[in-house]
């Protein structure tokens, strides 16, 4: 069975014990001197906390650029983080009054806005626009429930205003891949199991190749039935190992295992990296733009030595979000994630080795799945 190294999993484990002596490890772990080459402003682990929302990791990976919308989404972000500390009604506050700033200048966010969609997309900036108010009100009476509930309803509807931004797909694909499926954009999956329903969000933009194939399995009805071979708590919950001595996906076309090479889009990069983790890579402090470090993150497992050796066995990521470090995994870049859990975290949480996938189904998206073009 494909699986990740016991040896990483038990480093892990003890990482969550002493989070000071990890940043020791991880230096030594990479075999890496950063006080030898890397500027002192730089050789520490990135700061600040690392965004532990899937959706939020989702919005943030779209492929568009337009300040006005970022921002307002960063606002609208920011009132759970202040609820939590203590409940700031001023920040919470000052937050809903940068939304709606940006929220009274529609037409530097529609100028990021394809023609044709701008009539939608102005009924969402309203819709915003009215929701925003309603929060400023549920402030002042300080209404915890109602206000994240608002919360959430408006950062929908930023994502959806975010993905009509994007204009076509962002890069090519290497060619040598043509023989694999292919997700030009994203798709929402549906996944029933005895425990309850999980939904994710798989991200083409990010990791064609990874996320085609899952889409492609999904839409095969591959997963449906299939029990899940591993847990770990706090680490792993692994699935997709099918009946018999097949530790991956036979395509029925070619008789041959459909192996999945690694893929990883690095921050600041227009295209990802395959076939060799970023470690190998010597670009040690890159961050991926699907990182682990949100509850839920899902990921193409592969044999512990072979990088393109992935075919249909994928993992849940589950460490809780307090417990990863800000901007900085053992994982990434070793391991690529294509996708995130949006709904389902409950369920995810009691799912262990020896439960089943009663049913995968693609809800939306399907028609960003593009066949191969070659045997």
């Amino acid at each position: 069975m494909l699986h990740l190294s016991h040896l990483m999993f038990n480093f892990l484990r003890s990482w969550l014990k002493n989070s000071l002596m990890a940043i020791l490890l991880v230096t030594i772990f990479l075999g890496i001197n950063t006080a030898g080459w890397t500027p002192s402003s730089n050789a520490a682990l990135p700061s600040g906390n690392a965004i532990t929302d899937g959706k939020a990791l989702l919005r943030y990976a779209l492929p568009i650029d337009n300040k006005p919308v970022r921002e307002l989404q960063a606002s609208l972000e920011d009132i759970s983080n202040q609820l939590r500390a203590n409940k700031r009604w001023g920040a919470i506050s000052k937050d809903l009054s940068k939304a709606s700033r940006v929220l009274d200048k529609p037409s530097q966010i529609l100028a990021a806005v394809p023609e044709d969609r701008q009539p939608q997309v102005q009924a969402w900036i309203d819709e915003l626009k009215s929701g925003v108010d309603a929060l400023q009100e549920l402030v002042k009476v300080k209404d915890k429930e109602q206000i994240l509930q608002g919360r959430n309803k408006l950062l929908n509807l930023v994502t959806q205003l975010e993905e009509s931004m994007v204009k076509g797909f962002p890069f090519e694909v290497p060619a040598e891949y043509s023989n694999l499926p292919q997700l030009k954009g994203r798709s929402t999956i549906a996944i029933k199991t005895n425990k309850g329903d999980l939904t994710v969000v798989v991200d083409g933009y990010s990791a064609p190749v990874t996320a085609g194939n899952f889409v492609d399995l999904v839409q095969r009805g591959f997963y449906n039935g299939l029990e899940f071979t591993r847990s770990e708590e706090s680490y792993v919950l692994q699935t997709g190992d099918p009946p018999g001595k097949d530790v991956g996906f036979i395509d029925p076309q070619t008789g041959k295992y459909r192996a999945i090479p690694l893929e990883v889009l690095v921050e600041g990069d227009k295209k990802p990296t395959y076939g060799i983790t970023l470690e190998d890579a010597g670009r040690y402090l890159d961050m991926p733009v699907l990182p682990f470090s949100a509850f839920g993150a899902l990921a193409m497992a592969r044999p512990e030595t072979q990088v393109n050796g992935g075919s249909s066995q994928v993992f849940f990521f589950l460490f809780e979000p307090e417990l990863t470090p800000a901007g900085r995994n053992l994982l990434d870049g070793r391991y690529a994630v294509f996708g995130y859990l949006t709904e389902g975290k409950e369920v995810l949480d009691k799912l262990k080795a020896g439960d089943k996938i009663e049913s995968a189904t693609v809800v939306q998206g399907i028609e960003n799945l593009v066949e191969p073009q070659a045997a």
